[in-house]
């Protein structure tokens, strides 16, 4: 009779933990203090975008209740981002297209300045 062969287990890295409970050095290649700061400044980064983005839609509501239409203040938002250039591109494929459907060939939505 032949003895059982040893049951073979999958090598798992040690952990290695500071004094304080934090895993300390290298795990399965990857620094895990360093990681740990990196996952911890985007939930940090997360939890600002979260607040401002409250305070964005408090501040449209807040034009919504003085009469301002919220929707056309996202478009001149997203227009005074482009460069000049790029307006007269999207004013040309408004007016293309307004032709193509019939509509008022030029809508003068993209003319004045930058502000």
């Amino acid at each position: 009779m032949t003895s059982p062969s040893p049951q073979i287990l999958p090598a798992t890295p040690p952990r290695r933990v500071s004094p304080e409970g934090k895993l300390s050095v290298k795990t399965g290649g990857i620094a895990a203090h360093q990681l740990c700061a990196i996952v911890e400044r985007i939930e940090r980064l997360q939890g600002e975008a979260a607040e401002i983005a409250s305070d964005i839609k408090d501040i449209f509501a807040e034009a919504k209740g003085n009469g301002y239409d919220v929707k056309t203040l996202r478009k001149v938002i997203a227009l005074r981002k482009l460069d000049a250039a790029e307006r007269d591109e999207a004013e040309h494929m408004l007016a293309t297209y307004c032709a193509a459907l019939g509509m008022r060939p030029q809508l003068e939505l993209f003319d004045g300045e930058e502000a």
